[in-house]
């Protein structure tokens, strides 16, 4: 026969009452947080695996993050780019205007406009680095600041000051995009065409001025060639980087279902099954309540009170 005693019960009824204060903080923490816990131990074996998948969910943050900023910078180029091309197409039609009404009054205006805003594209900036100068990023690549500098006697590749350095980014975990380009690529044939224009207005055939002369109509005439080569070179660029900016999006897309499904089996471990945590914490508050309730059974019919 088992010994029944005043403490012996006490001790196991404090027990069941600790256990089950023990279940209803649990209980509580699950559906406050609505989380499974607060740290690895709390996830036992999974905890492993756990930790691989949020290493993999932080690189996919940081390839996003990455990512954003290199699609600002492509916008920035986007818009650099349009703006040369559109002084291309500006020069070309000031040529095609002047031929037409065989006069070139605002011909060189136009022209000596238009290349102000070329160097200004060819020099633009993204977050304070030049976006055309290769590895130099401080050095504004072009020099030139107005057209006379171009037959000073210095040759156009003089005026250059980017390296060959194309800069390249990596997207993802297997994909590298090269996002730049240099503007002695983009610029070269486009100041030699600005300073062939400039060498004749100065020159013994100038000004282009007033009515066009029969060297000056011919002159003219064979610079609508170079200016529409100029001018297709420049939207093949501005294409190109299109296709960079389409690429940046479509790994975008990419990450962000990675990142979403990465997300639901890291949840699957950690997010708390609210129905069950609801029904454990009723089951563990209950629980408390009838051992405390048994307790002061308990406390009642103690032996010192028969005693009394």
């Amino acid at each position: 026969m088992d010994r029944v005693s005043t403490a012996g019960n006490y001790s196991a009824i404090l027990a069941n009452l600790m256990a089950a204060e023990g279940r209803q903080v649990d209980a509580e923490n699950r559906v406050s947080s609505q989380k499974n816990g607060d740290s690895l131990k709390d996830y036992a074996n999974k905890a492993e695996t756990l930790t691989a998948m949020k290493t993999v969910d932080r690189r996919i943050t940081a390839y996003q993050d990455g990512n954003a900023a290199i699609a600002a910078k492509l916008t920035t180029q986007d818009n650099a780019l349009n703006g040369i091309t559109d002084s291309a197409a500006a020069v070309r039609q000031a040529i095609t205007d002047a031929l037409a009404n065989d006069n070139a009054d605002s011909l060189m205006q136009v022209v000596q406009g238009q290349f102000q805003s070329a160097v200004t594209g060819l020099n633009a900036q993204y977050d304070g680095k030049y976006l055309f100068a290769g590895g130099k990023v401080t050095t504004a690549p072009v020099t030139a600041t107005q057209m006379s500098d171009l037959t000073a006697g210095p040759p156009i590749s003089s005026f250059f000051q980017n390296d060959n350095f194309k800069v390249q980014a990596k997207l993802d975990d297997s994909t590298t995009a090269t996002t730049g380009q240099l503007a002695s690529d983009l610029g070269t044939n486009m100041l030699t065409s600005f300073q062939a224009l400039q060498a004749f207005d100065t020159g013994g055939s100038g000004p282009l001025s007033g009515p066009l002369t029969p060297a000056q109509r011919t002159f003219l005439q064979g610079q609508l060639a170079n200016w529409d080569t100029i001018r297709s070179d420049l939207t093949t660029s501005t294409a190109q980087n299109g296709l960079i900016q389409n690429q940046v999006d479509a790994v975008g897309a990419s990450l962000v279902a990675q990142k979403n499904t990465l997300t639901g089996m890291i949840g699957d471990i950690t997010d708390a099954d609210m129905a069950k945590a609801a029904t454990d914490l009723s089951s563990a508050q209950l629980s408390v309540q009838a051992t405390a309730q048994v307790l002061q059974v308990m406390q009642g019919s103690s032996l010192l009170n028969l005693l009394k």
